[in-house]
């Protein structure tokens, strides 16, 4: 099938006793096993049935093999959120005396998760622009475990090359490459394809698509996935509730529609705001201008529905903006299909330092845009009335 169909139809479920058009929502905890040989097959074999729903469950295990469809993956593991898939992923990939290499530009928490946290647990770390593959080999060690990329990166969109840093990592036998795709998700982006080993998205964004649902996902070999599953989630606990994966695939179904339509709104925005007096400079991939736009075109299908622009006159000329539009909504997570506008420094990036966010171009007077589908003239109209305050 191709990308259209496919995110309509693959994997999906027929109700086998009713016939349902819609996949039935199996909100239960645990389920009746026949025997206790079964019993004890299935407690030891938690990826071939269902005993209790933080080892699996039927809406779960939906959303999983949809999404590894659509990645192209041998499987894939739904978690609460997609912080848990980030912090699934890498654990159980690294130990104690272990080192990871990861961009200058990623998520605040997951900056936070690979600063603060994982060296606790004695595993050290190097910062590097991804988008330099000299520097990722560079910092290769021979304790390194894991290459972890964002891109595109949030909140700057810097794109870095998959495909050329897989190169890389594949002639260090121990190391793997995990990427973070939530803001391509998979309808502009496949990194397995490209090399990479593992991929993760929070569902919370594209994926689903409406703002009503917190989720996280992997994708990757059966092998990693399943030492994902057992024991790492089993012992974390952060599972994914079947309600919201039900809500995730209903929402999946438009994926196809509403990333076209968040790529060629964003791009009207863009060339609104990279031409407005108001603004210094926008970060948007799809923008001639935009430092790693080749790399984009060669391994995107499209640029995607986010963007950071730069506000002249700092803090209080984004209070102002921020405090005056109609249309977007102030909120600081992304992919809905409305639109969202939020201060990356002192929102999705406040665990850093300020010298840390300006070394990576993370300033003060910069928002960032989650751009829905609503009406482009709508949407550029609300911000041309809002920067006219400035």
């Amino acid at each position: 099938m191709k990308l259209n169909t496919a995110v309509i139809h693959a994997e999906q479920v027929v109700d086998p006793i009713h016939g349902c058009h819609v996949s039935p929502l199996y909100q239960s905890s645990t389920f009746i096993l026949p025997n206790f040989d079964e019993a004890v097959r299935l407690n030891q074999n938690v990826d071939q049935g269902f005993v209790y729903s933080r080892f699996g469950n039927p809406s779960v295990n939906e959303f999983e093999r949809k999404v590894a469809s659509l990645e192209h993956a041998e499987s894939a593991l739904g978690l609460a959120s997609g912080l848990g898939a980030i912090t699934v992923a890498t654990m159980s990939l690294l130990k104690s005396g272990d080192h990871i290499v990861f961009g200058d530009v990623i998520y605040g928490c997951s900056f936070a998760l690979f600063t603060k946290i994982l060296p606790s647990f004695g595993v050290e770390y190097s910062i590097v622009d991804t988008t330099d593959v000299a520097a990722i080999e560079r910092a290769i060690k021979p304790n390194t475990k894991v290459v972890y990329v964002e891109t595109p990166a949030n909140p700057t969109l810097k794109i870095t090359d998959i495909r050329a840093v897989a190169d890389v990592v594949k002639q260090h036998k121990d190391v793997k490459l995990v990427v973070d795709s939530t803001f391509a998700s998979p309808y502009l982006q496949n990194p397995l394809d490209l090399g990479a080993d593992v991929v993760v998205h929070s569902a919370t964004k594209f994926l689903n698509g409406h703002g009503n649902v917190t989720a996280g996902v992997i994708a990757s070999s059966k092998e990693i996935i399943d030492r994902c599953r057992m024991p790492f989630l089993q012992c974390f606990g952060a599972v994914l509730d079947p309600f919201a994966a039900w809500q995730i695939v209903q929402g999946m179904k438009t994926l196809a529609v509403r990333m076209e339509r968040h790529c060629e709104n964003a791009m009207k925005v863009a060339e609104f705001l990279d031409k407005h007096p108001k603004i210094e400079r926008v970060y948007y991939p799809g923008l001639a201008t935009h430092p790693t736009h080749e790399i984009a075109k060669k391994q995107m299908r499209g640029f995607g529905g986010m963007m950071s622009a730069d506000i002249k006159g700092g803090v209080d000329a984004v209070r102002t903006v921020m405090n005056n539009v109609k249309v977007f909504s102030l909120a600081t997570s992304l992919g809905n299909v409305d639109s969202l506008i939020q201060h990356s420094p002192s929102m999705s990036h406040f665990d850093m330092t300020e010298e840390e966010r300006n070394a990576v171009s993370i300033f003060a007077g910069q928002v960032r845009l989650s751009i829905g589908i609503e009406d482009a003239e709508d949407l550029i109209a609300d911000l041309d009335r809002v920067l006219a305050m400035v």
